[in-house]
């Protein structure tokens, strides 16, 4: 089921490392015993779990479930209870090996051919060579380990010497920041009672550029720099119930004695609230857009980051009659 959440819009679906220094190393060592000529010579913290009752997805890096106890909202028009108040991505590099995307350029190794896998760098010093041929060091298997050759070549292999991809250098500075998932608070909370059967849901979660942005960085290489700019365009909550919630920013932090206690939140709630009781596990997911330009050209790149769940208890709304 899609929902609309406060002012929001409607949910929608949404490199194997090599010493290559040392690669270089032997292939020159190869050429040069074969042709006699002198030799000259790159957070992942663990997930972690909220307090209580918080729980990160599997996987997910930097996991942080916010429990800050906030208050739980009263009855339409009423004060409210007592309580304390409140990868990837689109776009696809244009170099690829055995289904992996690696980089067109590699200070060591040179340039990539996408033909035969391999990367191409002049070496250097230049044996001697028949006119109008050169030697190059050869590093095949998209630069792995075991797999280089020396080659004389009458010219450049297709994609020796183009210009770096304005594209890959965005996601190198995007690789630069952290876009961290949101911290996500709910009311009701569980550890201060529990809500009630077709009341409303505040749901909100921690600002501040690292959450939502704008997050920038640059990366250049080669004479050409790429700036990316980064931030969330919404956020979409799972509310356990198949129900989604969209809302354009973190929300509003619920407060017991606030003006709008009991009531419906401002800008990011589930206003129509639970239709049975039950123990609900409500998560969010941000969805950035990372804006990139650089070298008359320019792009965008997806990322999403997802919470750890919080729980949320509901309860049937019990009615005394005398």
């Amino acid at each position: 089921m899609l929902t609309w959440g406060g002012r929001g819009v409607p949910a929608r679906p949404t490199p194997a490392g090599t010493p290559r220094r040392l690669l270089l190393t032997a292939g020159l060592a190869l050429l040069l015993a074969l042709t006699g000529a002198p030799a000259l010579l790159v957070t992942g913290a663990s997930a972690r779990a909220g307090n209580p009752g918080g729980e990160c997805p599997p996987g997910q890096n930097d996991c942080n479930v916010w429990d800050d106890e906030p208050g739980t909202p009263g009855r339409p028009g009423g004060g409210g209870d007592p309580g304390g108040g409140g990868g990837n991505g689109g776009g696809t590099a244009k170099c690829q090996w055995n289904g992996r995307v690696i980089p067109c350029y590699d200070d060591v190794l040179g340039w990539f051919n996408n033909g035969d896998g391999c990367y191409y760098k002049l070496a250097e010093p230049q044996p001697t060579a028949p006119e109008g041929q050169q030697w190059y060091v050869r590093t095949c298997n998209g630069g792995d380990l075991g797999e280089q050759s020396v080659v004389l070549r009458d010219g450049p292999p297709p994609g020796y010497g183009a210009p770096p991809d304005p594209e890959e250098l965005a996601r190198r500075a995007l690789a630069s920041i952290s876009l961290l998932p949101p911290r996500v608070a709910v009311a009701p909370r569980r550890s201060k009672g529990p809500g009630l059967v077709g009341l409303p849901v505040w749901m909100w979660a921690s600002g501040g550029a690292s959450y939502f942005g704008p997050l920038r960085a640059s990366a250049s290489d080669r004479g050409l720099t790429v700036g990316i700019t980064a931030r969330v365009t919404r956020i979409v909550w799972t509310m356990g119930d198949g129900t989604q919630v969209t809302c354009m920013g973190p929300g509003t932090p619920y407060a017991a004695d606030g003006p709008r206690a009991g009531r419906t939140s401002p800008d990011c709630g589930y206003d129509r609230g639970y239709a049975r009781a039950g123990t609900y596990q409500v998560s969010a997911t941000t969805f950035w857009t990372v804006a990139w330009s650089g070298g008359g050209e320019s792009g965008e790149i997806a990322q999403s980051r997802v919470s750890g769940t919080v729980p949320v208890q509901i309860n049937e709304l019990q009615v005394v009659t005398r």
